[in-house]
């Protein structure tokens, strides 16, 4: 429940149209990181500076112009018949029995199944829509102006070109995958005209997704075809879907050329709505439709979720905080809400061959409930239930109990091949945490289970794998963690034991589960209660033993961690042991003050991620040093650039990464509305005067 001292809030209501307005992106440059998006959590549409996807190949370095959907998916053909078992390598972790993974052997055919398995299936590029001009090029548009309403949803764009000017807006319906379009020009003479171009896949680990020169490996079959709509199935080897194309002026549809098609009117107006779908379907709703309800959806989201108001803060840092804080819950909302988790790059392009990953839904996603969105988040949690027959054969085959959760995956569940991610502990305890966080939104209301019906079952299931998981040491009657690559995936499976952010992880998430026991009526599992009694401490290292200079080590078998570059890279992940985890028996409070302040000074910061620094922020407010966690926040690093657009830049590979959003939005949710047993008001922020901060519609961390 949270403290009555935190009930404070905003003393009056939060200006919410005035808040999310003052940070709408306005771009009046050709800028290929700037590209700007509407969607709505399950499709996106990113358009260049005309409001369209008129130049992919221009943009596809930059933030590229993607249309992909949570549905959209392609298969290369198999016809060497690899099978998944043919990635698998058998190891032995000491856990009392041999242990089957899927990763990445180096030669022969097991390569090639393990390849081929980790780049199929691969997420769509659904087909570019742009403006159609003969010659036109990036150099002709002059005096762009490209601007997102977020209040609306809404992207308009007005720029000139040859002459004339265009005014350009587009929307996406929160329901259906259509995106909708008026374009208005004052060129009489040339009319108007688009085209619809679509890609073969690529197949690639990191890219647009798009190859514009096998036209002869895919197909683009005009179904139907009415005065003012038609209907197009697109063929991809063994993938089918369609698009429906729906227009108001009079207008005429032709085929250019294999799988580019144009839509060309005479008038100074052409207004359509073209619709994605994987099967035939009715005509897509009107512009006027679309528009009307993607303003609505969107004033609801914002009047209804949770707001943060720096504008009174005095710090000139704020103004930078808040426009991050406002375009990261629209990137999260259009990008990382559907019926699965989402793919690290979202809806943009892809990463990892579009797969998600199931260790980065809590950065995803966590922020959700705590924001007032829990049925967001409710929707993709539905996913794991479909995934537990894939979750339960990973642990069979491992001789584990219960269900071990993949790392890399795709809709079916399919573990990907990974050197790495097979590996990976720390997706396990995901569950358990994302549940609580979607009960306590709702405490109180009777149907939640009936809603969520399979939660209880995966929690146990999930506690059954992670009690089995560790392993009991007689000698020093202890339970110890090995056989894993922690976050921080600079340490090695076979070496690694009893890494912080995963023993940490292991004592909250087994503690919820019997919680979640307690509330249904059921006993408390003996085992759980044992493991949470003797899980080992975190380990530390240093001369002091009063803890004066000691620091948590990276994990219990790497002593050497602040004498090696390789362990004090990658994620921080020891901060995390407290910070988006409470405080526990593991801790020592002065242990890991000094582990954190070794850090903020000596961490080989090049080598980071988005989420890390929002790691950093919460363990900052967790140990009272509300400074270190505005400077966590804004700390002026590569990997914690913020785009334009609000995208997290990490480098030329991830021009966009959303878990560092989500990381950002969870870390202010606690920094202002603190956590179970915080009594301090905005306990993130300095009492220096400086930082006013106002919001409402927050709950804490646990």
């Amino acid at each position: 429940m949270l403290p009555a001292a935190l009930a404070v809030m905003a003393t009056r209501p939060i200006d919410r149209k005035a808040l999310v307005s003052r940070n709408n992106p306005i771009v009046t440059t050709i800028d290929t990181l700037a590209s700007l998006s509407v969607g709505n959590g399950r499709f996106a549409f990113t358009t260049d500076v005309t409001g369209m996807q008129t130049f992919p190949e221009y943009y596809s370095g930059g933030v590229p112009l993607g249309t992909q959907s949570e549905w959209g998916w392609h298969s290369f053909d198999n016809p060497a018949g690899y099978r998944i078992e043919e990635s698998y390598a058998m190891t032995d972790f000491g856990h009392g029995h041999r242990e089957l993974y899927s990763t990445q052997p180096r030669e022969g055919r097991a390569k090639k199944a393990s390849d081929w398995f980790r780049a199929n299936p691969h997420r769509l590029h659904l087909g570019c829509i742009g403006l159609e001009q003969e010659g036109l090029t990036v150099s002709d548009i002059r005096n762009p102006r490209h601007r997102l309403d977020m209040w609306t949803g809404t992207v308009r764009s007005t720029f000139n070109t040859g002459g004339g000017a265009y005014w350009i807006t587009t929307v996406c319906h929160p329901e259906r995958d259509v995106v909708s379009t008026r374009i208005e020009t004052e060129k009489v003479s040339e009319g108007i005209a688009i085209n619809l171009r679509f890609p073969y896949p690529t197949g690639k680990h990191t890219d647009d997704g798009c190859d514009w020169a096998s036209n002869d490996r895919h197909a683009t079959e005009l179904v139907s075809h009415t005065a003012n709509s038609a209907l197009l199935k697109r063929t991809i080897d063994k993938t089918v879907y369609y698009v429906s194309l729906r227009w108001e002026e009079k207008a005429r549809l032709s085929e250019k050329s294999r799988n580019y098609w144009t839509l060309r009117t005479s008038g100074r107006r052409l207004t359509y709505s073209c619709e994605f779908t994987e099967s035939p379907t009715a005509t897509p709703p009107s512009f006027n439709e679309t528009q009307a309800a993607s303003a609505a959806h969107w004033q609801g989201f914002w009047q209804e979720g949770g707001a943060v108001d720096f504008s009174q803060c005095k710090d000139p840092r704020a103004t930078e905080l808040e426009r991050r804080v406002v375009l990261s819950q629209y990137l999260l909302a259009i990008q990382c809400a559907g019926n699965m988790p989402p793919q690290e790059t979202g809806l943009t392009y892809n990463s990892w061959f579009g797969k998600f990953h199931l260790e980065m839904i809590w950065w995803h996603q966590a922020w959700l409930p705590l924001w007032g969105h829990p049925a967001m988040l409710g929707r993709t949690l539905r996913w794991y239930e479909s995934a537990e027959p894939r979750a339960r054969e990973i642990a069979m085959r491992q001789g584990f109990k219960g269900i071990r959760w993949m790392k890399m995956t795709d809709p079916s569940g399919e573990e990907s091949p990974s050197k790495v991610g097979s590996y990976l502990i720390w997706q396990q305890p995901h569950l358990i945490y994302l549940a609580e966080l979607l009960y306590r939104s709702s405490p109180a209301d009777s149907a939640f289970l009936s809603r969520h019906p399979a939660l209880p079952r995966l929690i146990d299931e999930t506690a059954d794998f992670m009690a089995d998981f560790a392993t009991y040491d007689a000698t020093a009657d202890r339970y110890i963690l090995k056989g894993m690559i922690p976050a921080q995936e600079t340490l090695k499976a076979h070496a690694t034991y009893n890494s912080p952010l995963e023993l940490s992880y292991w004592h909250c998430a087994l503690g919820m589960a019997q919680q979640w026991r307690k509330r249904r009526g059921l006993p408390e599992v003996p085992l759980w209660n044992d493991i949470l009694t003797k899980l080992s401490p975190l380990a530390s290292g240093g001369n002091d033993n009063e803890n004066e200079s000691r620091m948590y080590l990276a994990a219990e078998s790497a002593p050497d961690t602040y004498h090696t570059q390789a362990l004090v890279s990658d994620h921080p992940a020891v901060l995390g042991a407290v910070g988006i985890l409470p405080m526990s028996r593991l801790v020592d409070y002065k242990i890991m003050q000094n582990t954190r302040k070794w850090i903020m000074a000596n961490w080989n910061w090049g080598h980071t991620w988005g989420w890390d620094f929002p790691l950093v922020a919460m363990n900052a407010a967790r140990l009272g040093d509300p400074a270190g966690a505005i400077d966590a926040l804004l700390m002026d690093q590569r990997t914690n650039t913020y785009l334009p657009n609000g995208h997290n830049y990490q480098d030329k590979r991830l021009r966009c990464y959303l878990p560092g959003n989500g990381g950002l939005l969870t870390a202010i949710a606690m920094m202002c509305a603190g956590w179970d047993g915080c009594t301090t008001e905005n306990p993130g922020f300095p009492k220096d005067g400086n930082w006013q901060v106002r919001w409402e519609g927050l709950a804490p961390l646990p």
